[in-house]
């Protein structure tokens, strides 16, 4: 009779043992799921945002600025030189 005693005891603590085991592995899944779940998208740094898209307009716009910066850049560096 001690035998099964013995036998059941040690199965119980094993159960407890794997099923504090299977407990971590669901946290460990938890927080890679979070990592790669936001909205859709895998993690890159964006922190859930959707990818922002600019009009042609838009892009038009920026040219022009930064031609324009260009051109003050040049303008100065003839007149130093």
């Amino acid at each position: 009779m001690t035998n099964i005693t013995q036998a059941l005891s040690r199965l119980r603590e094993d159960r407890r043992q794997a099923q504090k085991q299977v407990e971590k592995l669901s946290e460990a899944i938890n927080v890679l799921e979070s990592l790669t779940k936001t909205n859709g998208l895998s993690y890159a740094g964006r922190a859930g945002r959707p990818k922002r898209i600019l009009s042609a307009a838009g892009r038009r716009r920026i040219s022009l600025a930064q031609k324009a910066r260009w051109a003050r850049l040049r303008q100065q560096q003839k007149k130093a030189a």
